[in-house]
């Protein structure tokens, strides 16, 4: 059964007790200006033209831990464009263990596969030996986060990710430029993904550029072990920099899950945490109630992501080259959810549908030909 974890917004109500007809008029206009300026932001940057879709493919998602919110929604992304191609979708978990992951790998390519979907894990020389194996079998590789930079790779037909320097100094200019105090910081890093220690140096040399902020720490914490280690580690920073830790920085969402119950336990409702990366169900909840105590992440578009996928795919089914798009990062704060009301943050650019006419149009058009749905 597919993870559902697709990433989805509530806005809260606007406009519910005016006291006029024309202040009613008023903020109405308000909201609308606000409403189509959002809209202009996601403005679609990406393909407008690619193969039509090449039905019957069977296809297999293995996340490096199904439990990172990131690496499940852009599954449950690709899960319905898979859907519309008319493909099978099977999905595997590594549960956070790479020789389980290689495992699964191996394995799926001894079946009959079109094509797999690495996703969370760095696919690089080590792997070479099942790349090699997939080479060939005539398996397509595609991979989401799957290395620190976007594109072809000499492992992968395409890597589907944003910038990292993009998502990192984003994250850590909001911090810099939240307030004039002086800030103490904590950045949380999982260093066995190259991504994350890229991620984690652009922090850093931003941080070193701000004259009121020190960086207190970096501490290393895997992503799939942040509930049963954050608890503790939030007691020791507390009791090692006490008033002196005001910010906190994480690679992913994932810290900032297990992290409330602990600030409060320790009295640290004062803290502020950002999140570079990936704009989780789970955070954008969070960020979305205005009480929690994370200010920010900074998503991936990972519904957009799923069907670039989908799309990079039937590009390689078809013999023709990777698309060259590359999505970008979105800051997602409580403000920007209330203005897109109830929207999921990578809708307005109503990427399906360009994804669709890349697929289907041409053969609607065809006379007397059904369309390949």
């Amino acid at each position: 059964m597919p993870f559902v974890s697709r990433i989805s917004v509530l806005l809260l109500l606007l406009m519910l007790n005016c006291v006029s007809v024309s202040v009613c008029a008023r903020d109405s206009a308000a909201a609308t200006t606000a409403t189509t300026a959002t809209a202009a932001a996601f403005a679609w940057d990406g393909p407008r033209d690619g193969p039509m879709a090449l039905p019957g493919k069977r296809i297999s998602f293995i996340g490096q831990d199904m439990r990172n919110g990131g690496i499940s929604s852009v599954y449950r992304s690709l899960y319905l464009a898979a859907l519309e191609l008319g493909w099978k979708l099977d999905v595997y978990d590594g549960k956070g263990d790479v020789r389980l992951f290689r495992s699964l790998l191996k394995d799926g390519l001894t079946q009959r596969l079109d094509g797999v979907v690495l996703a969370g894990i760095d696919i690089d020389e080590e792997f070479q030996d099942l790349v090699t194996l997939a080479q060939q079998k005539a398996v397509v590789l595609v991979g989401w986060h799957a290395a620190a930079t976007p594109g072809a790779s000499k492992q992968l037909f395409v890597n589907v990710t944003t910038h990292y320097e993009q998502v990192a100094r984003k994250a850590a200019e909001l911090l810099v430029e939240a307030g004039s105090a002086e800030k103490g910081i904590i950045i949380l890093n999982d260093k066995r993904f190259k991504i994350a220690n890229a991620k984690t140096a652009v922090m850093k040399d931003v941080i070193s550029r701000c004259r009121l902020c020190t960086l207190l720490a970096v501490e290393d914490i895997a992503i799939g072990n942040v509930n049963l280690e954050i608890p503790a580690a939030v007691r020791r920073w507390n009791q090692q920099f006490g008033s002196r830790w005001t910010h906190t920085l994480a690679i992913n969402d994932a810290y900032f899950d297990a992290m409330n119950i602990p600030m409060m336990s320790e009295g640290r409702r004062d803290i502020v945490n950002i999140a570079a990366g990936d704009g989780s169900y789970i955070a954008l909840n969070r960020i979305k109630s205005g009480k929690s105590q994370q200010l920010a992440t900074i998503a991936e578009p990972l519904g957009i992501q799923g069907w670039q996928l989908a799309d990079e795919l039937n590009r390689a089914f078809s013999g023709a080259a990777p698309s060259g798009y590359v999505s970008s990062p979105v800051v997602v704060t409580s403000r920007l959810l209330n203005q897109l009301k109830g929207a999921d943050i990578d809708t307005l650019s109503n990427f399906k549908e360009h994804y669709r006419q890349i697929w289907f149009a041409r053969a609607k058009a065809v006379p007397g030909q059904p369309p390949v749905r």
